[in-house]
């Protein structure tokens, strides 16, 4: 099992309220004694973590260009999902599947942003491509809030096969692009649904594309032609939990 660490009040918070077993030591910025540390110190003593505290200069080391906000914890690597395990709990689900992928996202933090977003809509799991995309990071974790070590993140080695897999196991693949004939607002995003979200300005690949079985576009009111990734991809979920809401 691999080491790392994660930084920041919501990481740190998230690990000791669904995680602890992954949790090792915690360092406490002996200056910044604020309510929010002071909650998480004791949160930690509760679970019989040991707590240490250090000057700001040391905790700036651990977390290198990570902001830790006071609070740095040393954590073991979180569960690996294979695409087995991940059929394994689709077969398990009693209800539809709701599912994002992102096909080729690479910046950690419209990654970390796109599952904190994830795990707020109830998401049950995020897909990816395991090369040539943002993996989970500390930055990824931080960014996160939390959610990078609830929601399942299922890295795949061919995006294109995995799609096909979702398909014939009745899962409906609603992709973006600017060359839909519909908008979010007119499509139908309840049932078995997997949301297809692509690349930072690139948007999804041609194959990816073809796979989907509907492409849906956001409208745009103003003058630039499309959001940033993260932020499509909190519309296009918020709408689908809306509609899946009130089925």
């Amino acid at each position: 099992m691999s080491k790392s660490i994660i930084c920041g009040v919501h990481a740190v918070e998230s690990a000791l309220r669904n995680d602890t077993e992954n949790l090792g030591q915690i360092w406490l910025d002996k200056r910044s004694r604020n309510d929010r540390l002071k909650k998480l110190e004791k949160m930690a003593e509760e679970n019989g973590m040991r707590v240490f505290l250090i000057d700001e200069d040391k905790l700036d080391k651990m977390a290198g260009n990570n902001r830790h906000q006071g609070i740095v914890a040393e954590y073991y690597k979180l569960k690996a999902w294979t695409e087995n395990d991940f059929y394994d709990m689709l077969d398990g689900m009693s209800e539809p599947p709701f599912l994002l992928v992102l096909d080729g996202v690479t910046d950690p933090h419209n990654l970390g942003a796109c599952l904190r977003t994830a795990e707020g809509a109830g998401v049950h799991a995020v897909i990816a491509p395991k090369d040539n995309a943002a993996s989970i990071t500390p930055t990824v974790r931080k960014v996160a809030s939390g959610a990078a070590e609830i929601i399942p993140f299922i890295p795949v080695t061919n995006l294109a096969r995995t799609l096909e897999t979702l398909k014939s196991r009745g899962i409906w693949l609603t992709g973006t692009s600017d060359k839909a004939k519909q908008t979010l607002y007119q499509a139908d995003l309840k049932g078995p649904m997997a949301l297809v979200m692509g690349a930072e300005g690139a948007g999804i690949r041609r194959l990816t594309e073809e796979s989907c079985d509907y492409l849906i576009s956001i409208p745009m009111a103003g003058q630039v032609s499309s959001l940033n990734v993260s932020v499509a991809t909190g519309v296009c979920l918020y709408e689908a939990l809306r509609q899946r809401q009130k089925s």
